[in-house]
């Protein structure tokens, strides 16, 4: 069986640098009808289980660690007996939220990970945070960017442990490469394409947000 991708929207609160903000946030869950990978368990560990149907939980695959993309994970790890995977870069931001849980596996560039016959290559894509990855599902057609790029433009790189110049890099150098039909499936908000963000990229450098 193909594997496939289920979406659901978990709320709660993004804190950082002591602000708090409430969000909406992406949850993707890539598999079939007996396994399946997590990305992003934010906020209700319980929905996201819900949401697995009984299959399999491999891994919880962290494409970042601010504290709304992670919250979840050790609840969701500990129902399901899943690693969660996450790029080492990112372990100063994970230690704010978790500090006496530290990740199972961690996430590298280049990495392929399988499930249900369809391969995630990580891509490391540093700028909203240090160890922020994308997974690119070519079978799929779809690349998750977490925070990274979404409609419209980059991630935010306005706080701590984030930066502008590397996020445009990243998402020129890494992303754009990719073939525009590619679907952009984020970790907020709606989706969008390779193709229809590609053009912009002059105007968000010029923006410099």
């Amino acid at each position: 069986m193909t594997a496939r991708i289920d979406h659901l929207v978990t709320s709660g609160t993004f804190a950082l640098d002591g602000g708090e903000w409430d969000v909406d946030n992406n949850v993707w869950i890539v598999g079939d009808d007996t396994e399946a990978v997590v990305i992003d368990a934010a906020h209700d560990a319980a929905a996201i289980e819900a949401a697995l149907g009984g299959r399999t939980l491999r891994a919880i695959i962290c494409t970042h660690a601010h504290n709304d993309h992670i919250d979840a994970a050790p609840a969701l790890a500990d129902a399901t007996g899943a690693p969660i995977l996450l790029h080492p870069d990112d372990l100063p931001l994970w230690k704010q939220t978790h500090p006496d849980r530290a990740p199972d596996g961690e996430l590298a560039d280049g990495q392929e990970l399988s499930i249900a016959g369809t391969t995630l290559t990580v891509l490391h894509t540093p700028g909203h945070a240090p160890g922020a990855v994308c997974l690119y599902a070519p079978e799929l057609s779809t690349v998750f960017t977490g925070d990274t790029l979404f409609q419209g433009g980059p991630g935010a790189t306005g706080r701590s442990f984030s930066h502008f110049p590397t996020i445009v890099a990243s998402i020129r150098d890494r992303l754009l490469a990719l073939d525009p039909a590619t679907a952009v499936r984020t970790g907020h908000g709606d989706s969008t394409t390779i193709g229809a963000e590609a053009p912009h990229l002059d105007e968000w450098i010029a923006r410099g947000h």
